[in-house]
């Protein structure tokens, strides 16, 4: 079996597809990787489609067509800067596009759509493509999210020291990898979403570069303490979160009650320090021991965040990924060109203790390459 895999992971950050061609050959190695931002309507569309509106099915199933021809644009420039040949990849791994996340609810299993038309990207890439990685896990009772802790294990694991691996995307998720090879992990809540949502309202501007915004401004004690009030901080693991709940409604809400007339920067200082606080506190009360944080996603840019994690976990050195081995911006589709060969060797891709599934399962849909 070839050991070339490509991982595609377009997360809840909605700023584009980030790709990786991998080759398993031994330790994982990155041979490509890409990104490219969706185009403005695309963008558009996909946020709208996280709220209920007219047309949805219509509108989802374009989307979802719009989604396969993006990645495989990307697949496409991964094989030019690999010069691979499609016959050289055993299978893509995609995430696709989130739009709902409801695991256990209203019948117990609930559901989670990535938007994606797997079939559509298999014809035109001519690779096997496995996409709807999170299904299978919430039909055995678990979340389905989050996927990547295995991952991390196998790549940030140390028998010497107990290390936690922060994703910074939309949403913040954390993997625990203590020291005696045990793993945990869970969704802490929002990263990026509300700085990026509030970003764009008062800069017209897809997020806050640097956090140099949000460092004009200053902490409202009050809104953030109004904030962190919200139930899902204080629910334990297994948790997992989405734009489902952390959207504007949510955020105006607070808002109307706790921070009338404060200026934008001062709102946007708050929901940084919210990012840092939810991550801080998810480490305090399960991650004591962990004596090293490596951040990933596109948060890591935020040196205003990355400032405000340090000076809330002042006895955790707090690296980026490229400090371990994998830059921060390959991490995640690298989780998902993973777990595209897990699919292929019928291996589990969940952990579950972390998303609290019946089991180990096999994760993925097969969509075959044409012929």
């Amino acid at each position: 079996m070839d050991e070339h895999f490509i991982g595609l992971m377009s997360g809840t950050s909605m700023d584009g597809v980030d790709g990786v061609l991998a080759s398993f050959d031994g330790p994982i190695q990155v041979l490509a990787h890409c990104h490219q931002p969706f185009d403005d309507d695309l963008r558009g569309e996909l946020l709208a489609l996280n709220s209920p509106g007219p047309s949805e099915l219509h509108r989802a199933a374009l989307a979802a067509n719009a989604i396969a021809r993006a990645y495989a644009a990307v697949t496409f420039e991964l094989l030019q800067l690999a010069q691979l040949n499609p016959t050289l990849i055993t299978a893509i791994g995609a995430h696709g596009q989130t739009v709902r996340h409801q695991p256990g609810v209203v019948d117990g299993v609930g559901y989670t759509t990535q938007l994606l038309n797997g079939s559509l990207l298999a014809e035109l890439g001519g690779i096997d493509v496995i996409c709807d990685l999170r299904s299978r896990d919430l039909a055995a009772g678990g979340q389905g999210a989050p996927l990547v802790p295995a991952f991390h294990r196998a790549l940030f694991g140390r028998p010497d020291k107990s290390v936690a691996v922060l994703n910074v995307g939309g949403i913040s998720n954390i993997s625990l990898l203590a020291s005696d090879g045990s793993t945990s992990g869970f969704d802490t809540g929002p990263g990026n979403c509300l700085m990026d949502l509030w970003a764009l309202r008062h800069l017209g501007r897809a997020y806050d570069a640097g956090g140099a915004w949000a460092a004009t401004g200053q902490v409202l004690p009050e809104l953030l303490a109004a904030l962190l009030t919200e139930p899902f901080f204080a629910s334990p693991p297994p948790r997992s979160t989405g734009r489902d709940l952390f959207n504007a409604a949510w955020l105006d809400a607070h808002l109307a009650h706790h921070a009338t007339g404060a200026s934008p920067q001062d709102v946007q200082a708050t929901l940084l320090e919210l990012s840092a606080a939810c991550v801080s506190q998810a480490l305090q009360a399960y991650a004591s021991e962990a004596t090293e944080l490596l951040v990933c996603g596109g948060g890591v840019f935020n040196s205003a965040l990355m400032d405000r994690l340090e000076a809330r976990l002042p006895k955790l050195q707090v690296l980026s990924t490229d400090q371990r081995g994998l830059p921060a911006m390959q991490v995640e589709a690298a989780a998902f060109a993973w777990l595209a060969r897990q699919f292929t060797l019928r291996a589990p891709g969940n952990l579950p203790q972390v998303t609290g599934a019946a089991g180990p399962r096999v994760l993925g849909a097969l969509y075959p390459a044409g012929q």
